[in-house]
């Protein structure tokens, strides 16, 4: 493989990322690791979970996304009497013609926002399953298949319980990221607060299309990955399974199950898309460390023991990145 060449290919055909990421940076004052993830998650036909305490533009970030984009867009606001209906469709019968209709529901977009996603209960979140995983819905006896690119873009509130549903852990996991938003840092908030006092309309022109998405994905999938970077993957994925035999005892009693082969595959696909964004033709272990937190913190539980010393997903997955040598 011509590396030179790949890295030129994509270099060109990555330019457009820039200029979706200039029009994102219109509304969102910093905040570029989080943009920067809602690419990937796009690149990658992958589902992503935000979450972060109110008011940090969770939303206002995936509507930003959705405007740089001719596709159609749906928010969804998940609440505790929210119905499988609501949110796929159902059948109507029509009296006319003594037969049932299909009515399709929000669900029918390339973008949907789940807004507070942990305010449903299994019943809803079930639904929500076959859309994520299959792409496709069934309303009675017929399904039908959404349209493409299709990408479920959940907010949760971690600080608030009351009212609240465990989301189910299949769910979860099919969430290629779960991204942790944090607080702004003095200068961006400034830039926030002028921008939010200053009655001027920002305006977010769409720059591309599905058809460039679904092309910019078969580009991805061509970036080169060095055998040594997939076994570095490998190792980090399995280390949360079987620590012991990666020198990692003292932190093999704090993980009750670890990582399913969707963290492998989601791994190995993000970091194709991060090189991309980057504009690189090839992956570097650097992409990898920057990718292991969103992709393996929802799917790592820890245990009782992890829980009494206050030891999270986090702490475990920053053990493992610090034990495991890079390649």
């Amino acid at each position: 493989m011509d590396i030179s060449s790949l890295n030129e290919k994509i270099r060109q055909e990555s330019t457009f990322i820039d200029l979706m990421f200039s029009e994102i940076g219109k509304q969102i004052v910093g905040q570029k690791q989080m943009v920067e993830k809602l690419a990937i998650g796009l690149l990658c036909n992958g589902h992503i979970l935000l979450e972060g305490v109110p008011g940090l533009a969770k939303t206002l970030a995936i509507k930003t996304l959705a405007q740089t984009m001719k596709a159609k867009f749906q928010r969804i606001q998940f609440t505790p009497d929210l119905l499988p209906a609501d949110l796929i469709g159902t059948q109507i019968y029509n009296q006319k013609d003594g037969a049932f209709n299909i009515r399709k529901g929000p669900i029918f977009a390339n973008f949907i926002l789940a807004d507070e996603i942990n305010r449903s209960p299994a019943k809803v979140q079930s639904a929500l399953l076959e859309a994520m995983q299959e792409r496709q819905v069934t309303i009675g006896d017929q399904t039908f298949f959404l349209p493409e690119p299709f990408l479920v873009l959940a907010t949760m509130n971690p600080i608030e319980q009351e009212g609240t549903y465990p989301l189910p852990e299949a769910q979860v996991d099919r969430f290629m990221l779960k991204v942790i938003i944090t607080y702004p840092n003095r200068e961006d908030e400034l830039k926030i607060m002028r921008q939010n006092l200053n009655e001027t309309e920002i305006k977010v022109n769409p720059i591309i299309t599905p058809q460039d998405i679904l092309k910019a994905r078969g580009l991805v999938k061509e970036i080169y990955v060095d055998e040594k970077i997939e076994q570095y993957i490998l190792d980090i994925v399995l280390a949360t399974r079987e620590p012991a035999k990666f020198g990692l005892t003292k932190i093999a009693n704090l993980i009750a199950y670890g990582a399913s082969p969707r963290a492998t595959i989601n791994l190995g696909l993000g970091v194709r898309a991060l090189a991309f964004i980057r504009r690189r033709g090839y992956v570097i272990p650097e992409d990898v460390r920057t990718l292991a937190f969103d992709i393996l913190r929802h799917r790592i539980a820890p245990t009782y023991e992890a829980e009494a010393e206050e030891k999270t997903s986090e702490h475990i997955i920053q053990e493992i990145l610090n034990t495991i040598e890079a390649p």
